[in-house]
């Protein structure tokens, strides 16, 4: 029993990257309109609430300068891959403990692939 749910979270897992590597980008746009941009701005050095999530998608953690990041948030040395991006979006709170950020995540992996790719055209 244990080794079944073991390969349903690992083949959960390998969906949820599946998903974040086709998502649509015009979608994504969408979401982030509507959940992401009261926070986080796309432009370059433009800090909200939260940093600039410009060029997010393979950069280290706590790095835009001039943000004042949660102690939880400079000890994350995961590089926001589109897979640490998708487990962060579906849960941040849970995915690293003792963040600042309040929202409670994207829960569905539809949303969170669109936004993943929204944010790999930001460049």
């Amino acid at each position: 029993m244990i080794g079944r749910l073991i390969i349903v979270a690992l083949l959960s897992s390998a969906a949820s990257a599946a998903f974040a590597a086709e998502g649509d980008a015009t979608a994504g746009k969408v979401v982030f309109a509507r959940t992401c941009q009261n926070c986080h701005a796309v432009e370059i050095g433009v800090n909200k609430v939260g940093p600039s999530l410009w060029n997010v998608v393979g950069r280290a953690p706590a790095s835009v300068p001039d943000f004042a990041y949660s102690d939880a948030m400079k000890a994350n040395k995961d590089v926001w891959t589109a897979t640490a991006l998708d487990a962060y979006l579906a849960d941040p709170r849970g995915d690293v403990h003792g963040v600042k950020m309040f929202f409670k995540g994207l829960p569905e992996p539809r949303d969170r692939a669109d936004v993943i790719t929204y944010l790999q055209t930001l460049r």
